[in-house]
């Protein structure tokens, strides 16, 4: 285990009813709020009212910023951080699934930055201060509810990034699993194999004497794999909804990786494929994350073999580490194709046409990966792999 500091300082607001503690949370950072969202569905839900009628309460000043895209685009941040400007925001408020909450943290930071927050991604400047983050989360799949990452992209030059900070904590996240029922199936799905993919990213790490962060990481994906595929056949089930909602939250908030490095090589190269496709990001993890796997089964196949055995249960008996491991590769695969995730870049209509320029963008800052390092070949085989 290596040595480590933690700290999150994002207040969680979790349950049924929940809602009704924002106008109390708004209340303690000032009258003018930005409120963030996407595509309409909070109006249709009803929730879009909800949360207006608790601003109201909280005599607050709304301006609103409607419109972030699935991934959202860095025009879409430039939008948001012109209006913080323009009225003087006091606090940001993300009602909505990752998207915008990644939007959200992006001009939280670049409203109090001179230049263009780009920068930020492009590793070029540190972020210094960022305006207070409230978040409404209706989808259980980023994390970003209670972490200071985000991922956003750049549609002039298809390139999608992650980047984090400390000032892009939310200050509140409030969850209530009813706001994520309205959810349809496709979505639900990509959000679980988002979670998972968190969950898989801090498992293939090179630690040692990690047996409380591995068994928190199986603890995780033997809870979605049990309730995934209920939900996704009931989806307004509340204790489905709160359970998954539960385990995204915690694979990505840093409770489960102290003391030791994931990979991570996985997001980075669905990043690139998702910058020049814009194909949903738990789709193309769907896609990518069994052939990193199968490509790199053999830099430590007690890994492997021990995902197979403590989570899918695979009996190992007789066999080698890498045969019990890729059963369990196999396995991830076929639970993930059971539920609707798709298998192969095909599903999107991509071929090969694309591949070495998507390559390139994985390899915009050089090798990567903290499990193995990958190489430009490396990536441009496990793309392959995904046809």
């Amino acid at each position: 285990m290596r040595p480590f500091v933690f700290h999150n300082p994002t207040q969680l607001i979790f349950g049924k009813g929940k809602l009704s503690a924002l106008s109390g949370e708004v209340a303690k950072y000032g009258r003018n709020v930005l409120l963030v969202y996407g595509g309409g569905s909070i109006k249709r839900s009803g929730l879009y009212d909800q949360v207006i009628t608790l601003l109201k309460e909280a005599n607050a000043v709304v301006t609103e910023l409607a419109g972030v895209e699935p991934n959202p685009r860095l025009s879409t941040v430039h939008k948001g951080v012109a209006l913080c400007r323009e009225h003087h925001i006091d606090l940001i408020l993300a009602v909505g699934g990752g998207s915008v909450l990644d939007c959200s943290k992006a001009i939280a930071v670049g409203a109090k930055y001179d230049g263009d927050m780009w920068d930020f991604v492009e590793r070029k400047a540190v972020p210094q201060a960022g305006l207070p983050l409230g978040t409404v989360l209706t989808m259980a799949a980023t994390g970003s509810e209670m972490n200071g990452g985000s991922v956003i992209t750049n549609e002039v030059t298809q390139e999608k990034m992650g980047w984090g900070s400390p000032h892009a904590y939310p200050a509140f996240s409030i969850l209530d699993p009813v706001h994520t029922f309205s959810l349809p199936r496709d979505q639900t799905v990509y959000g679980i194999v988002d979670i998972m993919s968190h969950v898989l990213e801090h498992y293939f790490h090179q630690d040692t004497n990690t047996p409380v962060q591995d068994g928190f990481c199986e603890t995780i994906l033997r809870t979605v794999i049990d309730t995934a595929p209920k939900l996704v056949e009931d989806l307004e089930n509340y204790e489905h909804r709160e359970t998954i909602m539960y385990c995204g939250t915690m694979a990505l908030n840093g409770m489960i990786n102290m003391g030791m490095a994931g990979d991570w090589g996985t997001h980075n190269i669905e990043h690139a494929v998702s910058a020049v496709y814009d194909i949903p990001h738990g789709g193309g993890l769907a896609i990518l994350f069994p052939n990193w796997m199968k490509y790199n089964l053999n830099a430590d196949p007690q890994r492997f073999k021990s995902l197979a055995v403590n989570v899918f249960g695979v009996d190992s008996a007789g066999k080698s580490d890498e045969a019990a491991g890729l059963e369990g590769i196999e396995a991830l695969r076929r639970f993930w194709t059971s539920i609707g995730a798709p298998s192969t870049l095909g599903d999107y209509d991509i071929d090969d046409r694309e591949i070495g320029s998507m390559a390139d963008k994985a390899m915009r800052f050089g090798p990567f990966g903290n499990f193995r390092k990958l190489q430009r070949e490396d990536v441009v085989e496990i793309y392959r792999m995904s046809l």
